[in-house]
Order: C-alpha cells, then structure tokens, then sequence
C-alpha cells in the first residue's frame, strides 16, 4: 500500500519536473501555418455562442406553449426508459396535451450513448418528419437528440461526415435544423448550452462527438425541482463533470495561443481555449460547486443545494462551451470506453457503466499536477476557492496543493480510489492512451503538450488516488 503510494508521488514528481513545453518552446502546437485573413498562425478572436435559457422552479409546464409559439405541429420528444415513468417526462407531456401540440415518444435514448444508439434515434426521426425536437433527460438525452435533428435535417449525409476529425470528417454544419427544447433533469453536463453531443463509438472503443454551434438546443429550460429525482451517486457525478468542466476551461490554453488560425469564421472550433468571458463562468461555477455539491449529495431534500447545483452545470456550460475542455475529458473517453464489468451504484441499467463524471474526476489531481507549471496563477486561485490555504504557497506548489484538495473532495464525497478501484491495472495503459490519442479536439487545449509517455504517467498516478 505505502509502495503504490510512493510510487504515485514520484510519477507526479517527475511530471511536474518534466522539461518546460509551454507552446513557444515547443512545435506540437504549430500545426498547418495556413494563413489566416488576419496573417496570423493563432486565433487572435474568440465569439460566445449560448442557448436561450430560462430557470425556475415549476418552468417546465411552460414547454407546451413555447412549442405553440414557435408554430411546432408534430415534435419528437425523447427521453429514456426509466426518465419515461418519472414526474418531468409526466409534466412535460401534460404540458403539450394541454397546448394541443401533437407529439410522439422516442424512450430508447442509452444512458452513455453509442454510435448505433444514435443512429437508432436518427432513424426514427428520419420516418417521423418532426418539425421540433424536444429532449428530457440528462447528458445522454440531449446529445442524443441533437444528433437525431442534424442528421433528419441533412438525411444524405454519411454519420462520419460531421464526427470530429480524425475520427470522422469534422465538416461544419451548413443546414438549417429544427427548433430544439431541452429539459435537463441531471446537474452535470450543461448540454443544454452547448453545441456538442458525445457519444461511444463502438468499432474503436472510444468516445468521440460531434462540435458545432449549430447543434447547440434553440432553448434549455432548467428547472430544478427535477433535481430532487436524482439519487445520490448521480448527484455526485454529474457533479463532479461541472467541476472538472470549470476546472478544464480555466486552465486551458488561452485562445489566442491555439493554432491554426481560421480561415473563415465557420471553421473556428466551438472549443477555442479560455477567454475573459469563459473565464467568469467557470470561476463563478467553481465558487456554487464548492459551496452547494457536498450538500446536494448528502441531501435530497436540499432544494437550496440542488437548485444551485443546477444553475452550476449551465454556467459551467457557457464556459466550457465556448472555452472547451482538455486532459480530464480527453482521458475520460477510453475511461468510460473500455469498461470491463464495473456498474456504478445508483444508475439503473443493464450494461456496464463507468459515469461520465466519474470517469472525468478520477484523473484530475495527476493531470491538474501536470498542466499547473504552465499557469500556477490559476491553478492556486481554484485551489484557494475549493478550500485550500493558499496564503504561504509558491507556483512551484500549485500543482501539488490542487492535487491534494481534489484528494480530499472527493475523499469526502465516497468516490472509487482510482482506476484500480473501477476496474483498471498497469496491463491497460496502452488501450488508454491509444484511446486518448484521437481526442486531440480537447487534448491540444491543455496549456501543456503531452506525449505518449506523459500521458501513460498521468493513467499510472490515477490507478490510486489516497
């Protein structure tokens, strides 16, 4: 046990120590020197792009008339099987009857989606001709009917032509879609914000997606009396994806240092690296999380903790949204692709299931310890907000200090002590870093490059986390 231990103390020693690649001592990010209209080889602007949202307690009976005003006559509403039998699909559905709007249910949306699972929902909106999609659900739901308008929207289109490049062909979206409503019932992933659906596809065993303003939902309508259905270890993983999304899109790498440069504005990523604006929602994201999630976990009944957790998950979305994410999710792909048997406590399904915020947290004190000699600054300002006496610490300190206050938090909270404790030993590292390669979408906005090497240190100093 003290050996295990020792030994992550080292690997995390010798990644701190690692020689400087902050991107102007180092080629990995001087891709392609296409010359933008401004002549530079970086960005040099960033835009924000945000669903309309509307918060309060009891707001989902309001969808019916929304949809009205919007003139929908035949929408699609999904959801899954066990969301289908609960009060915010119920309230939902009383809502559309009451305003007359003709619906049909698709409840076969998977919790953790795969490519065959969208292309099953893309299918049935496809034959149903809807002019309005409606989603309730979590993460899975909302991506789920996001790619469900796309491709019913732009029926010709093969499945790979819009999944991230290098896995798919990464076009941008050029068709108008359909209004899209969602409802989210989970505290984590901000969906309802964002321009991105992820799923698992499956012939490589990796998570990938599809990132594009276009998808991102017409409105998202949060309303945190769903909350209170959610049972504990869904509150504290959904949570922890709000706290590594604020986490990620304030250490990334700055916007205007990500390469190349666009050379027109629809080639210029959803994900764009941190900016002043991204900044603000993350940090005040950060500030809820600290304060609220240890509460909402421990209470069902904390409507104050649950409603402000809530709230979290969609500043967290404005913020990663438009900033991006980085190693914790890229990592997390493989994580949660490559899961063998283990079956998260609370989530009612029949295959085995590492949850997306579990599989995102449980990197983060190895890989904050590795990004934090690029911006110590930072990395000691969300140490300090998540609770930690920053008053006699150095840069040099910061990655540790984060590390150890992320230990802690998530100590408190009963997590899985590493990747050893869901499934995971030394023998699959290989598979996980292979995993990880494809996701350069994030990866390339951490503030630090990493090799293969790198990142087969930081999957060995997460196989045990106390």
């Amino acid at each position: 046990m003290a050996a295990a231990g020792a030994r992550v103390v080292h690997l995390l020693r010798l990644l701190q120590r690692a020689a400087c690649q902050c991107p102007s001592h180092s080629h990995t990010y001087s891709q392609a020197p296409g010359l933008s209209p401004s002549g530079k080889t970086t960005d040099y602007a960033f835009e924000m792009a945000v669903s309309t949202i509307r918060y309060g307690a009891g707001v989902t009976k309001e969808v019916g008339m929304d949809l009205q005003n919007m003139g929908a006559k035949n929408v699609c509403l999904m959801t899954d099987k066990n969301l289908s039998q609960l009060p915010p699909v119920q309230t939902v559905m009383d809502s559309l009857v009451k305003n007359g709007i003709n619906f049909k249910v698709y409840d076969n949306v998977r919790v953790e989606p795969t490519d065959t699972s969208f292309m099953e929902a893309i299918e049935f909106a496809k034959k149903g001709a809807f002019d309005a999609f409606l989603a309730v659900g979590g993460g899975s739901t909302i991506d789920t009917c996001k790619a469900a308008n796309l491709y019913s929207s732009s029926p010709d289109s093969d499945f790979l032509d819009y999944v991230n490049a290098p896995i798919g062909k990464g076009k941008p979206v050029t068709v108008p879609l359909k209004p899209l409503i969602a409802v989210p019932t989970t505290s984590g992933t901000g969906s309802e914000t964002t321009g991105v659906a992820i799923f698992d596809y499956e012939h490589l065993k990796v998570k990938t997606g599809i990132a594009s303003r276009a998808i991102k939902p017409t409105l998202g309508l949060i309303d945190p009396l769903h909350t209170l259905h959610m049972p504990e270890r869904v509150v504290a993983n959904s949570g922890f994806d709000v706290l590594c999304h604020a986490l990620e899109s304030y250490t990334a790498l700055p916007y205007h240092m990500r390469s190349p440069c666009p050379s027109s504005p629809i080639t210029r990523p959803a994900y764009q690296g941190s900016n002043p604006i991204s900044d603000i929602w993350a940090v005040h994201a950060l500030r809820i999380v600290a304060k609220y999630l240890k509460r909402a976990v421990r209470n069902p009944d904390d409507l104050e903790a649950r409603s402000n957790m809530h709230l979290a998950s969609a500043f967290a979305g404005i913020g990663f949204g438009n900033a991006g994410v980085h190693l914790c999710h890229g990592m997390s792909y493989p994580i949660s692709g490559l899961v063998k048997t283990y079956k998260a406590k609370d989530y009612n399904v029949d295959h085995p299931l590492v949850p997306h915020g579990l599989s995102v947290v449980l990197t983060s004190p190895a890989v904050f310890t590795f990004t934090s000699q690029m911006f110590p600054e930072r990395h000691l300002e969300v140490a300090e907000i998540l609770g930690a006496d920053t008053r006699t610490a150095r840069r040099p300190d910061a990655g540790p200090v984060l590390a150890d206050t992320l230990r802690k938090f998530l100590f408190d909270l009963n997590v899985d002590d590493g990747l050893a404790a869901i499934g995971y030993s030394k023998a699959d590292i290989p598979m996980l870093v292979k995993g990880t390669m494809p996701q350069e979408r994030v990866t390339k906005l951490a503030p630090r490059p990493q090799s293969e090497e790198d990142l087969s240190a930081l999957f060995e100093a997460s196989m045990k986390l106390y």
